[in-house]
């Protein structure tokens, strides 16, 4: 008999957070009626400075059956957590999430423009990608390399070695969910493989909220600069100090002259 939910959850507070935002979000998108092509990434929308899109589209899942699929595959990974003995656990899992976020996410546009700009395929132009996969064959990937003997259970009755889960998992969700982004899921994994391999490697506390950090700011200016919500907030006026004397350039014949002149100043005391 195994362990009681509670208990799990405790020992993968992570997984637990991240299934716990993912699901949210898919029910807000359902009641909202949101299209995926107002979170998803594309390539279009990325070069319109779209890069928002790069985070939205990991969380979000438009079928629940890519949701349950991405969820019961994430559940099973976070043994990751659990693994500190091995030089992963919690802090491993948290940094290293957030890296396959971010550069799968990049490496989708990356390939996208290689297809389009090199081999003409203008189909990828409009292709939009949303759901956690990158990140959920990114671990897949990480842990074939750190813990080869490990199983994958998928729906609590499938169980794959996970030495062969991501190209097992690569084929089998494109034969269940069709519309699945392949080239997402290539992504997760060629990423999954360079942090296995330590190709990218030395992440720690300091880097990872730096990296969190510079992505949430290219997140909200992206986020402004597309016009998808209206941030006045970020507005930065223009101010001018009336107490401050004016500089104006104007022409005299054929030469320039200088003239400054103090405006009146409105209300200020002198001391």
């Amino acid at each position: 008999m195994g362990k009681p939910l509670f208990y799990e959850i405790l020992e993968k507070p992570a997984t637990s957070c991240a299934i716990g935002i993912c699901s949210a979000i898919w029910f807000y998108i359902q009641k909202s009626n949101i299209g995926y092509s107002h979170v998803g990434l594309s390539y279009e929308a990325a070069m319109e400075g779209h890069y928002w899109r790069i985070i939205t589209s990991a969380f979000s899942h438009i079928s629940v059956i890519h949701l349950v699929f991405n969820m019961s595959a994430l559940w099973s990974l976070g043994v990751v957590e659990q693994l500190g003995h091995l030089g992963l656990g919690v802090w491993y899992y948290l940094h290293y999430t957030l890296v396959l976020i971010v550069l799968s996410g990049m490496l989708v546009v990356g390939m996208y423009h290689i297809l389009i700009q090199k081999f003409k395929l203008e189909y990828f132009r409009r292709v939009t990608a949303v759901g956690y996969s990158c990140v959920v064959f990114g671990w897949m990937t990480i842990l074939s390399v750190k813990q080869p003997s490990s199983k994958l259970n998928l729906f609590g009755f499938l169980s794959l070695p996970i030495s062969f889960a991501p190209f097992e998992s690569l084929i089998f969700t494109s034969i269940i969910v069709p519309q699945a982004s392949f080239i997402g899921h290539l992504s997760g994994i060629i990423v999954g493989y360079a942090v296995g391999w330590g190709l990218i490697h030395g992440m720690n506390n300091y880097w990872a909220v730096t990296m969190l950090g510079w992505t949430v700011v290219v997140f909200i200016f992206s986020l402004k600069k597309s016009g998808t919500f209206d941030l006045n907030f970020l507005e930065i006026e223009p101010v001018t100090d009336p107490s401050l004397p004016s500089v104006r350039f104007f022409a005299a014949g054929n030469g320039r002259s200088l003239q400054m002149s103090t405006l009146p100043d409105a209300g200020s005391d002198l001391v």
